[in-house]
């Protein structure tokens, strides 16, 4: 009789670790993007805080993907659309990162650029992010539920469940 494979295996780590900067990075576009209507908010310090952290863990789900990327890519049909969800998860990580790092250089006080263009700066890197991230869930997207990535299936009888 089949057995139900262990739930902590390796390729569970991504799928468990990427839903989380998901939503907080677009709670931190949204922060951003209302304290561009309403500068003298609290909009901006909790879009900064959100953006940080959500970089943060966009990058663990970067490291826990790649971790995956070797089971799981033996056993796709159509290995190039994994490959494509990998780049566009490493431009969102890398335009997010950006985007913290002007952040952060407009929180410094930075004297080279003004402060509006610099805001402006961060706010339009992190609606091109959002695009790239909305893209790289779909292509996640399109891993797991036509080609079954890291999912178990069950027999037929569903024995195993027995």
């Amino acid at each position: 009789m089949p057995e139900i494979p262990e739930f902590w295996r390796t390729e569970v780590w991504h799928p468990l670790s990427v839903h989380l900067p998901i939503g907080i990075l677009l709670a931190a576009v949204l922060f951003k993007f209302m304290q561009r209507i309403q500068p003298k908010s609290m909009w901006n310090l909790g879009g900064s805080i959100l953006l940080y952290l959500g970089t943060t863990a966009a990058w663990i789900s970067i490291y826990t993907g790649n971790l995956a990327d070797g089971i799981v890519s033996r056993h796709l049909c159509d290995p190039t659309i994994l490959k494509d969800h990998e780049n566009m998860a490493y431009l969102t990580a890398w335009l997010f990162t950006a985007a913290a790092a002007l952040d952060l250089l407009q929180f410094l006080g930075s004297r080279i650029l003004k402060m509006q263009v610099l805001s402006w700066m961060v706010v339009v890197l992190m609606l091109v992010a959002t695009g790239f991230l909305t893209y790289a869930g779909h292509l996640g997207a399109s891993l797991v539920y036509q080609q079954a990535a890291g999912v178990h299936i069950p027999s037929e009888d569903c024995a195993e469940f027995e």
